[in-house]
């Protein structure tokens, strides 16, 4: 491509980002036994799965029932959602609302990408942006003054296509369809003057349902879409940017996923503290948004470590790229 790290840093903040040599429901079953043990909890306590992905291994089944088997959850609940980058924060409602009617009494909640899949690694714009990774975070009921606070969801449909995977689904021709047409159309700027707009919007509006004052928000978890869009957005909600916790730079976008990274590693950084209210911040495709303020319980530590890893990899990032790059560079050529 003809791009820099000086032109990827300075337009998006990123300088690093993970290629996965596996799909998005093995990244999910690792970041599963990893909150399952971070919670002190066996696989037989959960009785609710809710995968977060834009990226699944499967349209049928749900990769949540593939998550389901790996773990070895004999019965349980399981189901995905889509809703881009927004979907942890959509998940989170979700296992509240399940949650606290009791049909749920312990849920786990995945959020795993596998983007670079998607990527023509022949356009600058989008390849730079994107990277793969998985956050899972295990729910269970709380106290009156725990949990999920407030929260606020939306959808700028007037926009959906300022982001979008065209033509994959049941509009494929399946006669003539070449997948390597498979790619991510992007319009930046559209989706930069909706993302911060809709991020404030969502996050002032969370605050208000919670009745807290943004002063009281000890830690600010946004989508890791792009520093820029997340210093603009804090810096119209008014926070202390020293609040604002960013980790972009090292993992990229990797859309649902983002939150729930950030949130495991603030709290492995002692970021989080009992009773601490942690405003999270998201926008997506759709353009779909969500704000949430969630107040952390009496424990901000976690109860075990799990040992599980990906299985190992032969190749490196741009190995595991190079044959799709080359196909995509080729097709380019021959189309002129």
């Amino acid at each position: 491509m003809d791009t820099s790290d000086e032109w990827i840093v300075e337009r998006t903040g990123i300088r690093q980002r993970r290629v996965s040599h596996v799909g998005s429901g093995e990244l999910g079953v690792v970041a599963g036994h990893r909150a399952l043990a971070a919670a002190g909890k066996q696989p037989a306590d959960v009785d609710t799965i809710v995968f977060v992905t834009t990226s699944p291994e499967l349209l049928i089944p749900s990769t949540a029932s593939l998550v389901q088997k790996r773990l070895g959850i004999a019965d349980a609940a399981a189901m995905d959602m889509n809703v881009g980058c927004s979907g942890f924060l959509y998940g989170l409602a979700l296992a509240n609302g399940l949650l606290g009617t009791g049909v749920s009494k312990c849920l786990l909640l995945i959020a795993a990408e596998r983007l670079t899949w998607y990527l023509d690694w022949t356009l600058r714009d989008t390849a730079v942006l994107f990277g793969d990774g998985s956050g899972a975070v295990i729910m269970e009921p709380g106290g009156p003054d725990e949990g999920l606070l407030g929260v606020d969801l939306g959808n700028d449909a007037a926009a959906a296509e300022a982001l979008l995977v065209p033509n994959f689904g049941t509009v494929m021709n399946r006669v003539e369809h070449d997948m390597l047409e498979l790619t991510v159309q992007f319009d930046g700027r559209e989706i930069f003057k909706r993302a911060v707009k809709g991020m404030v919007k969502s996050g002032l509006t969370a605050l208000s349902q919670a009745g807290i004052d943004l002063d009281a928000v000890e830690l600010m978890i946004p989508h890791q879409a792009n520093k820029r869009i997340i210093d603009m957005a804090g810096h119209k909600l008014g926070i202390d940017p020293a609040k604002v916790y960013i980790n972009v730079d090292r993992y990229g976008n990797t859309s649902a996923a983002s939150i729930p990274i950030a949130l495991s590693e603030a709290m492995d950084n002692q970021r989080i503290k009992p009773g601490d209210a942690v405003l999270f911040t998201a926008f997506g495709a759709g353009l779909s948004r969500g704000g949430a303020v969630f107040r952390w319980g009496p424990r901000a530590e976690r109860l075990g470590e799990s040992d599980q890893e990906l299985p190992p990899g032969n190749a490196s990032g741009l190995e595991i790229i190079r044959p799709h790059a080359d196909a995509m560079i080729a097709r380019a050529a021959a189309q002129g």
